[in-house]
């Protein structure tokens, strides 16, 4: 729980049962962060239905080593992140984690909201016992860059093309120390 904004905010730990709340998040902040990295045909592919069946897909075969965060006002979905061990061919130390995912509504980027699931994030990394941890951002989304650069995290020199819907797309990974 944080306060964001002078309202109170809930993060609570996620599962399967959410897969629809998040699949609908995750489409509406895709389309809204992609604009003008995927082409609208690319963006009219996101859609809520295959966003769902993809969550529902990871929460239920993931649930063992990965962790949902929610974070809610009101019992209204506002951001979620999701995080678990770092592929072994990707790890820099034998702890290291891999954040796999923080989305925020579109409406509520800038309000703290991203910034409480990322310490949310750090915290159950730490509870997790890993030593560090990774994650991927596409080299064109600044705004995420900036986010993650003043929550701790470095690019650490390793690039990528990976696809995003059809496109495939240069991404950049960042490093962070836990605790």
């Amino acid at each position: 729980m944080g306060r964001v904004g002078g309202v109170t905010v809930v993060v609570r730990a996620g599962g399967p049962g959410d897969a629809g709340l998040v699949g609908r998040l995750h489409a509406a902040s895709r389309r809204a962060t992609y604009r003008g990295v995927l082409s609208e045909a690319e963006l009219a592919t996101i859609t809520d239905a295959q966003q769902t069946a993809k969550w529902s897909l990871l929460l239920t075969t993931q649930a063992e080593t990965h962790r949902l965060y929610l974070a809610e006002r009101d019992e209204q979905a506002l951001g979620f992140g999701y995080l678990g061990p770092a592929p072994a061919d990707e790890r820099a130390a034998p702890r290291t984690g891999m954040l796999n995912a923080i989305h925020v509504r579109p409406g509520e980027i800038g309000t703290g909201v991203g910034r409480l699931l990322m310490r949310t994030c750090l915290d159950a990394f730490a509870d997790r016992g890993d030593t560090s941890a990774l994650l991927w951002v596409v080299e064109d989304n600044d705004r995420a860059r900036r986010f993650y650069e003043r929550g701790g995290w470095a690019p650490d020199g390793v690039t990528r093309r990976a696809p995003l819907q059809q496109a495939l797309v240069a991404q950049i990974r960042y490093a962070r120390p836990i605790g």
